[in-house]
Order: C-alpha cells, then structure tokens, then sequence
C-alpha cells in the first residue's frame, strides 16, 4: 500500500509541475490521499503572447494619448525620432493615435512616416539636405541633413537611379535604396528626359487629384502600391515639367531652367482650428487628391534666380548662404513667379523655394520649403546631374 501512494504522488507532482510552466511545487505529505484528477484542469492556464500583447492594446485612450504626445514633443529629430515610429507599430491602436499626434511637415517641419515625403514643406523655414552620387551605379541618396556638417549623411529618405532606355533617360525614385523595381512597393516615382536632356517630366506613382489618368505606358500598369497612401490607386501620374533654355549662341552664363509643377495644397488651417496641425499625414494626402485642379489653377511654376557678374572673382554668383561651398554649373536657386500657395497665387520672386548646390565630388546640398515636397524636389535636383550641351 505505501508503495502504491507514492507512485501516485510522483505522478501528481508530474501533473502539477506541467501545469506550472516546469516549477516544482512543494512536497506532498505521503500520509494524505492522492488528489482527484480534475486538479490539473482547474490551474489557470500560463500567459501566452497574445494577452501579454492585447494589455498594451488596452490601455486608456486619454494615457495612451498623452504618452505618444510626450515622445512626439521630445523626439524632434532623427535619429531618435525613430521612437514615434516605434510607437505606431505596436498595434493598430497604438498606430491610429500615432498619426493623430504626428503634425504635417507643413506646420511642424518634421518628417517622420513615407507619406511626409509627398507633402509640403514648412513655411518658416527650409528642410536641410544632402544628396550623394555614386557615379559607379549612376545612383542618387537624399538624406536629411542632422548636423550642418556636410559630411554627415543624416536620416535616408529617398533614392534615385538613372536608366538608359533608347534614346531616353529615366531616374526611378524609391523608398528602398536597394530596389528600383516600378513593380515594387516602394516605388514613389520617376522622372523622365528627352534626347538632349533639356526636357524633363515628372511622374508620380499616386494620382495628383481624383479622376486623374496614369500616363500610357507599360510602366504604368502597376498594382497597389502600399507605403505611400494605401486609400488611392498607383500608376504613373505626370505631375510636373522642367525644362532647360536653349543656348544657341554659346554665350558664357549659367543655365535657365523653368520648373512647372502640380503642387500639394498648402493653404493655412484657420486660426480656430487646432485639428489640423495633428492630422494623419496619409489622410492629408488622400484629402489632397480628391481635390481636382481646374484649368491648371493649381500649377506652381518656379524659375531660377539670374546670378550676378563679380568683377574680382571673374564669375557668377548666388549668395547660397554657406550651403554651397564649390561653384559649378548645376548649382541653382528657383524662386516662383507663380504659387498656388499664397494669396491670389502670386509668387515672390525674391525668396528661394528650392536651392541645390555642391559641396564636394559627390556630394550636394538641397534646401525646400512650401509649396515643394521632397520628393518634387529631388525630382527637380535629378534634372541637373548629366551634360547638356544645348544649354551651356
């Protein structure tokens, strides 16, 4: 009989010690009867992931809220802004908030999720960045700039490579610097020359407004392209123009460019309406799309700024205020004569929208505000790298 209990107690300690995750429970008193079977069964089951997971998920929306709101205010550059981000990936609600809190770069110049790439920048000041060349795989890496010094790489945002199809040139713009596939998720668009070079056109993979039409091509039959705005279809949208004058007569000079684009609206939230300013950029986005541009009135056309002739040093220059550091030919500075962005769309033609300019063999810097995106203008940077000879 003793026998018997203790095989029974060594196989209830078994029982006892699976149930609670491989601990040993304390020891059983030989003298007492074995426990019923059903014991095993009324232990509570260990935590799995899934709850562990779900707990965070269910926290109140008001504390949720005010933690997203404390690392948004604190994290205001890269790269610990990466701890937004970090935010809205733990779960959708987790996310949904995150993009409430985030501002548009519009209002707060911060860049923080892919859809930022396609809005327009601040008002009161230029985004600050650097694009580097690798002339081994004709490819182009925008960074944004974290420190002002030029070597620094500072945050990826986007990249370029240039493709040689026939007598044309394409540079096919990605989220990814390592896939340059149209077919990809993380194609953002493309820009694309005539023979010579001095006519560009800029395409985007999401339409400019609602019923826009992606142009002909076996590019454009594309499928769903998700990191952008998943709310819109994807193709290959023209979106903008920019074309070099001719120089016929050779004459010494920089090159005259003129930029016509369909930019972003920018137009100021009134002053009641704080809402705005935490809008979730992707809605922004798709907001901005359903708004069709009648008879081109939403045409912003940029032209660069004339240099002046310096006696002493024998050349042109621009006061690119210490951004450009080794003068060349591609260096530039666009201001707009027409800007959809400012009252009765007048531009002024004395502040520079967009500036470009180089600082080393590879290296060259790029300055945008509003009414401009990133992304139009590394589209717009794109046009100046290669020879043309018909203009210079």
């Amino acid at each position: 009989m003793p026998l018997s209990r203790s095989l029974l107690s060594r196989r209830f300690s078994i029982s006892f010690r699976e149930s609670q995750g491989g601990k040993t429970p304390p020891e059983a008193d030989s003298h007492q009867p074995p426990p019923p079977t059903t014991t095993k069964m009324m232990l509570p089951p260990p935590p799995s992931n899934a709850a562990a997971g779900s707990s965070w998920s269910a926290m109140l929306p008001e504390l949720l809220g005010e933690i997203i709101r404390r690392v948004e205010d604190s994290e205001d550059q890269w790269p610990h802004r990466r701890d937004v981000v970090s935010c809205a990936c733990v779960s959708k609600k987790w996310r949904e908030i995150a993009q409430e809190m985030v501002r548009s770069p519009l209002n707060s110049g911060k860049i923080t999720f892919p859809s930022c790439l396609k809005l327009p920048g601040p008002r009161e000041f230029s985004n600050q960045c650097l694009i580097k060349r690798n002339k081994k795989t004709s490819t182009f890496y925008l960074y944004l700039a974290l420190t002002p010094s030029f070597t620094n790489k500072g945050k990826f945002l986007l990249a370029a490579r240039r493709f040689r199809t026939g007598a044309y040139t394409e540079y096919i713009i990605s989220l990814d610097a390592d896939d340059f596939s149209q077919g990809s998720n993380a194609y953002v668009g493309k820009l694309r020359s005539d023979f010579l070079g001095t006519n560009f056109t800029v395409y985007d993979s999401q339409p400019p407004h609602n019923g826009a039409k992606p142009s002909n091509g076996k590019a454009s039959r594309r499928f769903a392209s998700k990191q952008i705005s998943p709310q819109v279809p994807a193709g290959n949208f023209e979106v903008g123009h920019v074309s070099y004058k001719f120089n016929l007569l050779k004459s010494r000079g920089p090159r005259r460019m003129i930029s016509t684009l369909r930019c972003p609206s920018s137009s100021p939230p009134p002053p009641s309406s704080s809402s705005t300013d935490h809008q979730n950029p992707c809605d922004v986005v798709t907001k901005i799309m359903k708004k069709p541009n009648k008879d081109g009135s939403g045409l912003t056309i940029l032209k660069n700024k004339a240099p002046r002739w310096h006696e002493h040093l024998q050349c042109w220059c621009l006061n690119f205020h210490g951004r450009v550091t080794v003068a060349s030919v591609k260096n530039f500075q666009l201001a707009a004569t027409v800007d959809q962005s400012q009252p009765g769309g007048k531009g002024d033609e004395e502040t520079v929208l967009l500036q470009f300019g180089k600082v080393g063999d590879d290296t060259f810097t790029m300055d945008y505000r509003q009414p401009l995106s990133a992304f139009q203008a590394f589209a717009i940077c794109l046009t100046s790298f290669g020879t043309k000879l018909a203009c210079e």
